[in-house]
């Protein structure tokens, strides 16, 4: 333990923390507009305007969409040299509430498409930055904001330190509930923000396959069979993508691909996925950064029409962060990231697994795996007020500490922060200028727009 403390001090005498304040874009690092080009080559061609018209909306959804962006610019910054499995993309978006095995409602980071062992400031640096641009999104004062991404940074050094001194196991058995964040509500944020946190917790325990089923889907055959329903180009079911003998031979093969998929299970977990046969499938638009990827959503049924089950199917490609960070060590990036969330997460869902397909293009992508609605609900950002913003901010920086103290070393980060501010102080100045950043990267993205060289499609 001494060993390992000794080791985050000495780190300071070469990377002080104070320099974690500085931010310059790299010379002739590429500009933003031409790493969204280059992304989108691997996109899905007529998705790729809207996943623009996405992030043209306003500073926050450009930076939602630009993980790419800001990890070529993090991969000059210092770093201590000590390093995690990182998320990849730890904005204040990508955490959220979800039901655990044991159906208790939890609260953790819960998008893992750009996991790998990084740098752990790289994901702290993107939640800060986060924050920030949220807090003009909302029109919050400098000050407000700067107390804010203080709330945060402490609240990832100070559960540091409390993993650091804490036995591995109990590391591991560490989670967030949701019945503890609404005791931090109460005396802190107004009643009705704590009915409203309430009332969304309630509706999130009920999002479900259940609910799915009776929102995505209309009667489809003569036996009264469900289908997924047709909602372009949010929702595209594979018999419209590819009508006829194409599509038909792409559904059946699903049951080989369903089979390759459950061999990434546990054994019990199969025997239950064995249950289930497929019964249809759509494309999906899901987010903002990941539009233009292939994202299905996956029916099937159980025992009988009453026991459905949707999975998502989510392409997976290279990590942002390869050739900033390393390879992974994982060939097959569907497996990359189940791995990582399962490193990350303090529990999650048991029906995560993975699975390589061809597309209706004919060509072979990596996948992975997971239920579509599990009870999950994220924040609203445009509703919350200042005060619970606060909160959620400082809660998704304890949730970042626990995640990385998984699997990184705790006592040599802990030690390389300190008990007292500095690095929150440096962290503000970075969430500012990382702030004015992407608002001029939002301007490039509104030019490029007006000048015709990118096409958007807005609203949508």
């Amino acid at each position: 333990m001494a060993e390992r403390a000794a080791r985050g001090r000495a780190v300071r005498r070469t990377v002080p923390r104070s320099s974690h304040a500085d931010w310059e874009r790299p010379g002739g690092a590429k500009d933003p507009v031409t790493i969204l080009r280059e992304e989108a080559a691997e996109r899905v061609p007529e998705l790729v305007p809207i996943r623009h018209g996405r992030m043209l909306g306003s500073p926050f959804a450009f930076f939602r969409g630009a993980a790419g962006v800001m990890a070529a610019d993090l991969a000059a910054s210092p770093t201590s040299g000590l390093r995690v499995q990182a998320c990849g993309d730890a904005h204040l978006v990508n955490f959220g509430f979800f039901a655990s095995p044991d159906r208790r409602l939890v609260f953790d980071l819960n998008d893992f498409d750009e996991t790998l062992p990084a740098p752990w400031e790289w994901d702290v640096k993107r939640l800060v930055a986060s924050i920030a641009i949220a807090g003009r999104h909302r029109g919050i004062d400098v000050r407000a904001r700067g107390d804010l991404v203080a709330g945060a940074a402490e609240a990832y050094r100070r559960t540091m330190r409390s993993m650091a001194a804490m036995r591995d196991i109990d590391v591991w058995y560490s989670r967030v509930e949701a019945a503890g964040l609404l005791n931090r509500l109460n005396g802190r944020v107004t009643n009705a923000a704590v009915a409203k946190a309430r009332r969304g917790m309630a509706h999130a325990r009920h999002k479900d396959s259940l609910r799915a089923l009776n929102r995505l889907t209309v009667v489809g055959d003569k036996r009264g069979g469900a289908r997924i329903r047709s909602d372009p180009p949010l929702v595209v079911p594979l018999r419209d993508l590819a009508p006829g003998p194409e599509g038909d031979a792409l559904a059946a093969a699903m049951e080989s691909l369903l089979t390759e998929y459950r061999a990434s299970l546990s054994p019990e977990l199969r025997h239950l996925m064995r249950r289930y046969r497929f019964v249809d499938m759509a494309r999906k638009v899901v987010g903002v950064g990941s539009v233009g990827t292939r994202a299905w959503i996956l029916l099937l049924m159980g025992r009988d029409n009453a026991d459905p089950l949707f999975l998502q199917a989510k392409e997976a490609g290279p990590s942002v962060l390869e050739g900033l960070a390393g390879a992974s060590s994982y060939r097959h990036h569907g497996r990359r990231v189940v791995e990582g969330q399962r490193l990350m997460q303090a529990t999650g869902d048991i029906l995560l697994g993975w699975v390589t397909a061809l597309g209706v293009d004919g060509r072979r992508r990596d996948f992975y795996l997971r239920q579509l609605w599990d009870a999950k609900a994220s924040i609203d950002l445009e509703r919350i007020e200042p005060a619970a913003l606060g909160i959620y901010a400082e809660l998704c920086g304890e949730t970042l500490a626990r995640a990385h103290a998984r699997s990184g070393d705790a006592v040599a980060i802990a030690s390389y922060m300190g008990a007292g501010p500095p690095l929150d102080r440096a962290l503000v100045v970075f969430a500012e200028a990382y702030a004015d950043q992407t608002e001029r990267d939002h301007a490039a993205l509104e030019q490029a727009v007006g000048d015709g060289e990118v096409e958007v499609q807005e609203g949508v």
